[in-house]
């Protein structure tokens, strides 16, 4: 008597394939630190107003795989005067498979730079101490309301071009 084995076929895809997500990497895309007043910055007793910039950019790099920045831009001001400008755009690649478009979007514009945003917090807070500045530690931002209010401005704004090209016609 002789015992046979049969072993399954190898598959291209492994059995119950669902979604997949996975970063890939994370890296500094670009950083840019300017202190116009120089050295008088430091001469002089100020009021400072922080104004944040935020943003976001993605494209696909390969199959299923994404580049995503995201570029915060403070701007520290006194009255007129422009005490310090930083910008820094943090980037990631991410594999993304097996979603909708509508979840690939979510995710690319939610779940991907709520990861990216501790490093360029860190790479602000990092850059602002060598400048001699007192460190800024931004606050948490939610990309899910962020998203949620971009989504529903959009479905605005479209129903508002419906509304004025049926009252042109």
């Amino acid at each position: 008597m002789t015992d046979e084995t049969t072993a399954a076929a190898p598959s291209a895809e492994p059995p119950n394939a669902g979604p997949e997500f996975a970063v890939q990497r994370i890296y500094l895309k670009d950083l840019s630190f300017e202190t116009p007043m120089g050295a008088a910055a430091f001469q002089k007793q100020w009021q400072p107003k922080v104004n944040q910039d935020l943003n976001t950019k993605s494209g696909k790099v390969a199959d299923d795989v994404y580049e995503v920045a995201l570029r915060l831009t403070i701007t520290v001001t006194d009255g007129e005067d422009t005490i310090y400008l930083i910008e820094a755009e943090q980037a990631g690649l991410f594999t993304i498979k097996g979603l909708e478009p509508q979840q690939l979007t979510h995710v690319i514009n939610t779940t991907c730079p709520s990861m990216l945003f501790p490093y360029a917090r860190e790479v602000i807070d990092n850059v602002l101490t060598k400048g001699s500045f007192p460190a800024l530690m931004l606050p948490p931002i939610n990309f899910e309301a962020l998203f949620a209010s971009a989504v529903k401005q959009a479905e605005e704004n479209a129903a508002e071009e419906v509304n004025k090209e049926s009252t042109t016609h």
